[in-house]
């Protein structure tokens, strides 16, 4: 039998046969088709819920620090005869009354003091922490890991009592670098969980050539390896920063003596309180848009490198 030759000239093969056949293979594409235009219609609808599921978020995310922000250049008059207008005026007498009537210039060098130094503390010591437990093997380097794992499920709360006499005890109650020691000891957990798992996704053939070429392992950590993790680094810095710089349990409990050496936070609060009481809803709008304004800047200039630092590490 030829290659060319018509299934219809086959003994036992009839051309009514041969017409079923090719009508069943059209039915069999046309309902491919079919199934495949179906699968892209469900794709755009949940493509759609997916999106407006998003701009809901975003705006329930966002109204709220946009009314704050418009609240504070506002009378005490306008926030309740029109708080979703407007202000006629812009009053900038509201944040220079915060900022110096109610200390919370004070409060802000204060928090940026703290913030600042347990931030490079924590950011030194949890790389270095986390690159030994993710690239040597040594006995006892599962249990450290989980160890610093399992400090992130520790309540803080519990903490709370003995750590203020420790404190109270070694005489840094009331002191900036008690405080910056108890704020890194705070967030190394996730700090050394978040960078470990990063350290392991970097290529193990760097490494090796800068020891190779005689780099040492402190050399190699901190020119070779360190800037290959810069994007995991500034996601984890991140989110150091919006938990140390809106932290207030801690401050409270052990920075109640001096009140020129309070948190942010804690001038917040009391700004509140006392505000509330004296009726002065603009000059706590204004404190609340301070205390808001190095957070939002944060995420907003480095919201790549934090995206970037999510996804490196799965993307590898």
């Amino acid at each position: 039998m030829s290659a060319h030759t018509d299934p219809a000239d086959l003994p036992g093969v009839t051309k009514s046969d041969v017409a079923k056949e090719k009508g069943g293979g059209a039915k069999e594409k046309g309902g491919g088709a079919k199934e495949k235009g179906d699968g892209g219609s469900e794709g755009r609808v949940l493509n759609v819920f997916s999106h407006g599921v998003l701009v809901i978020w975003g705006l329930l995310v966002t109204m709220p620090l946009l009314w704050a922000v418009v609240s504070s250049f506002k009378d005490d008059t306008e926030i309740f005869g029109s708080p979703w207008g407007l202000p006629s005026v812009l009053h900038f007498d509201n944040w220079s009354r915060a900022w110096d009537k109610a200390n919370m210039g004070q409060y802000f060098l204060n928090s940026l003091i703290v913030v600042g130094g347990s931030l490079i503390g924590t950011m030194l010591l949890g790389a270095m922490a986390a690159y030994v437990l993710a690239r040597f093997d040594f006995p006892g380097n599962r249990f450290l890991y989980f160890l610093f794992v399992g400090g992130m499920g520790f309540p803080v709360i519990l903490a709370l009592v003995p750590l203020f006499f420790v404190m109270k005890n070694m005489a840094l109650l009331d002191t900036y670098h008690g405080l910056i020691l108890v704020y890194i000891a705070y967030s190394l957990p996730f700090t050394v969980f978040f960078l470990s798992g990063f350290f392991k996704t970097l290529p193990t053939s760097v490494a090796e050539a800068a020891l190779i070429d005689g780099a040492s392992h402190t050399r190699t950590f901190f020119q070779v390896m360190l800037p290959m993790a810069k994007p995991g680094l500034i996601s984890v810095g991140i989110f150091n920063f919006l938990g140390q710089w809106n932290q207030y349990l801690l401050p409270t409990v052990l920075n109640v003596g001096d009140p020129d050496k309070k948190m942010l936070t804690q001038g917040l609060v009391a700004l509140a309180v006392s505000q509330g009481y004296k009726g002065d809803w603009s000059g706590l709008f204004a404190g609340l848009t301070i205390a808001m304004l190095p957070v939002l800047a944060a995420y907003i200039i480095f919201q790549r490198q934090v995206v970037a630092g999510l996804t490196a590490g799965a993307l590898k």
